[in-house]
């Protein structure tokens, strides 16, 4: 069995070193590893960036990219005679608009956001110097598991992915399993449209990460560790590299390989990540089995976030109690990010449960008149500007029916329409819904047509939009997984809050789509 794994993960391993889906490389494949050819053009068809190889720049389309003048980046290209691909967020946000070349190197782009100044007692501290020195890992050695547990329990630290879910809970979960045969997987496939804060960890503390990591595989007793990486994310990739090799002498313990993505935003969920990583479409599984009990070949499997990781050495060495004092409403500081309408976009790590206001106070201010946010990435809507003072938390958020998922906050000032906002919004999630579950893949569909009916119509007609809720209902109750549930919730925040850009007032908006 274990020879079969070995054989199926080498699949898109294969696609890389044969230059992706080209003629008669399925058969090549299946003959080396033993997988049926179908499986394996399956597997080649489902991923961007092994399906469409040979593509010369890739086009961000994310929102903020959108905003700030993608389709005019795009006619740059096209009078110069560039080819290009037009592709869901690339994670870089604070310098939109942005490309990146046939090797996945950033082109046209302005130089990366600000974040906050260097300060010690700062938990991750992204501005501050980053050493090899794993004082925490040696800290928590004499700590054991036990009392490890106890103090990341007294943290409240949560998942810093999006679940928020308690980081004790699943070290507890993994540690209770009788199989020995255990892994640690860092997800850093970060993909959500505003979010760009891991990506910021890894190139400039790479090492508070990877202490994360080694001290959370102590607590489990994992041997083995994987870190998925997005593919897109070149610089990060040889930063963390850089870090594994400099940090040698204290994780020779700890087997650490890092697996590139291959350009399919569902593989941030974990369990699409864990068949990534197995070498299938990244589809994600029905839970209950968790990761915790069945992970990465049936074993059980600690899952965390980037930011999560680079989290706990401070909660080693300056206790429990002491973390969760960082935050304001709930434990912790977080890294929010902040890009759009904004003076200076960036990464900014402030107490859990501050405000949009002072966010944009940190990022230097609104541009123009600000007109809506969207707290927490693509996933979580939009809202109007008269949330502004309202908590950015787990729990604040979920009351007002939205969430702060990544943290990945965009500001959209008075010149965008929300219609044509909510629409950016819409292709991304059909593109990247893995076209598993028909609530989703159909959803998906006819959530973005109803608004291309609507903004392609001279009537501008509310008729084209009546079945918004009623799809959005179907989809949030019947999808299998997070991307299906809130896919909708763009269009549908954007037609609750802002009516007058969707005719839906009584009479027509100002503004045109």
């Amino acid at each position: 069995m274990e020879k079969k794994n070995a054989r199926r993960a080498k699949v898109l391993e294969l696609f890389e070193e044969y230059g992706g889906l080209v003629p008669g490389v399925t058969d090549q494949i299946s003959n080396e590893t033993g997988v049926p050819a179908a499986d394996i053009y399956g597997v080649g068809s489902f991923y961007t960036l092994v399906a469409n190889p040979n593509v010369e720049n890739r086009v961000c389309q994310g929102l903020t990219c959108a905003m700030l003048g993608a389709d005019q980046l795009c006619k740059d290209l096209d009078e110069k005679g560039v080819s290009y691909e037009k592709v869901s967020c690339l994670g870089q946000c604070d310098r939109g608009p942005v490309a990146v070349d046939k090797d996945l190197e950033l082109v046209l782009s302005e130089e990366r956001g600000g974040v906050t100044p260097d300060t010690p007692d700062l938990p991750m501290n992204l501005a501050g110097a980053d050493t090899a020195d794993y004082s925490a890992l040696k800290a928590a050695r004499d700590m054991g598991p036990d009392k490890l547990i106890e103090a990341l329990k007294e943290s409240g630290l949560q998942g810093r992915g999006g679940a928020g879910f308690p980081i004790y809970f699943k070290l507890d979960a993994v540690r209770a399993m009788e199989e020995k045969t255990r892994y640690v997987v860092v997800n850093a496939d970060e993909g959500e449209p505003g979010t760009f804060k891991d990506r910021e960890v890894m190139l400039r503390r790479p090492h508070k990460m990877l202490e994360g990591l080694a001290i959370a595989a102590l607590i489990t007793e994992a041997t083995k560790a994987f870190i998925y990486i997005r593919g897109e994310f070149s610089g990060p990739r040889r930063a963390i590299d850089k870090a594994i090799a400099e940090a040698k002498e204290h994780l020779s313990w700890l087997d650490i390989e890092v697996v590139a993505g291959h350009g399919a935003y569902i593989c941030g969920e974990e369990t699409a990540l864990l068949e990534a990583l197995e070498g299938r479409r990244g589809m994600p599984r029905l839970k209950p089995p968790f990761p915790t009990q069945m992970g990465l070949w049936g074993k059980p499997t600690l899952i965390n976030n980037v930011e999560t990781l680079a989290c706990i050495p401070a909660v080693v060495l300056k206790g429990g109690a002491w973390f969760k004092d960082q935050g304001r409403t709930e434990p912790g500081s977080k890294l929010y990010c902040i890009s759009g309408h904004v003076q200076t976009p960036g990464v900014y790590e402030l107490p859990l449960g501050i405000t949009l206001e002072e966010l944009v106070t940190a990022a230097g201010g609104y541009k123009g008149s600000p007109k809506a946010f969207s707290p927490g990435g693509a996933s979580s809507g939009f809202l109007p500007m008269t949330y502004k003072d309202h908590p950015l938390d787990f729990k604040g958020l979920g009351k007002i029916g939205t969430m702060l998922g990544s943290a990945g906050a965009v500001v959209l000032n008075d010149t965008v329409n929300m219609a044509q906002a909510a629409m950016w919004q819409q292709v991304f999630f059909e593109d990247e819904s893995c076209g598993q579950c028909a609530p989703c893949r159909i959803g998906c569909t006819l959530q973005k047509q109803s608004l291309e009916r609507f903004i392609d119509s001279d009537t501008k007609s509310a008729d084209e939009l009546k079945m918004v809720d009623d799809i959005h209902w179907e989809m949030e109750q019947g999808s299998i997984c997070g991307l299906g549930m809130v896919a909708s919730l763009p269009l549908k925040t954007a037609m609750q809050y802002f009516p007058e850009d969707f005719y839906l007032a009584g009479e027509k908006g100002a503004a045109h789509v």
